[in-house]
């Protein structure tokens, strides 16, 4: 997974270090020279990038176009609303999570912002990027029975060990159900000899704690 982080503080270099150590391609903006210096000493697995993460060239630079997920983690509300907002609407990034400061400033780290969720410790950041990138492609288009269920839209990415699998060959949550599949335009219901294909949008419906258990099975 690849993750940008705007703020190399002691938050992001962290959550950097975490992140590392599962795995994942970590990208870290920072624009104090002090900071950066520290930064390549103490994660020097990731790749930094010195500049103002608020300037859309910066953010460029830093390849957040091939980023998956953006973590805004400056020492400043207002920078880490733009660094949302623009990861959201400039770069289409699909998901964002930004750093609040100030409890004050909480309300206006919204989705109308850019902001998909909002954190204040690194820990804490960390466990729900984790539980982000296992359903990355998985969309809740609907909550039921006071969000104990949901429905959810998922893409079963090309190379994806679903791909090419009879339904009943999956390993399902138990309370998880398959509902259709969009193809081609053409909605397939998914019985249990119905093999999916790359690209397939299949609609489940499934317990809200079993989310990512799903998302693992059609992966």
């Amino acid at each position: 997974m690849r993750v940008l982080i705007v703020g190399g503080g002691r938050t992001g270099s962290e959550l950097a270090r975490l992140l590392i150590q599962e795995s994942h391609e970590v990208t870290i903006i920072e624009q104090r020279p002090e900071i950066v210096a520290r930064l390549h000493k103490e994660v020097p697995s990731a790749t930094i990038v010195a500049g103002d993460g608020c300037e859309p060239a910066v953010l460029e630079k830093a390849a957040i176009r091939k980023a998956e997920i953006v973590a805004a983690v400056t020492g400043h509300d207002e920078d880490n609303l733009v660094v949302c907002l623009l990861a959201k609407q400039e770069f289409r990034v699909r998901r964002t999570l930004g750093r609040v400061n100030n409890p004050k400033n909480e309300w206006l780290f919204t989705a109308d912002m850019g902001v998909d969720v909002h954190v204040s410790q690194a820990h804490i950041m960390s466990t729900l990027m984790r539980e982000e990138m296992s359903t990355l492609a998985m969309a809740v288009l609907l909550h039921l029975h006071q969000g104990e269920e949901v429905l959810v839209e998922d893409i079963v990415a090309p190379g994806a060990r679903a791909a090419g699998r009879a339904i009943r060959e999956l390993h399902l949550p138990e309370n998880a159900v398959l509902v259709a599949i969009m193809r081609n335009d053409k909605v397939v219901i998914p019985r249990g000899n119905v093999v999916l294909q790359a690209n397939d949008h299949v609609l489940a419906l499934t317990r809200a704690s079993e989310r990512a258990q799903l998302a693992e099975a059609l992966s």
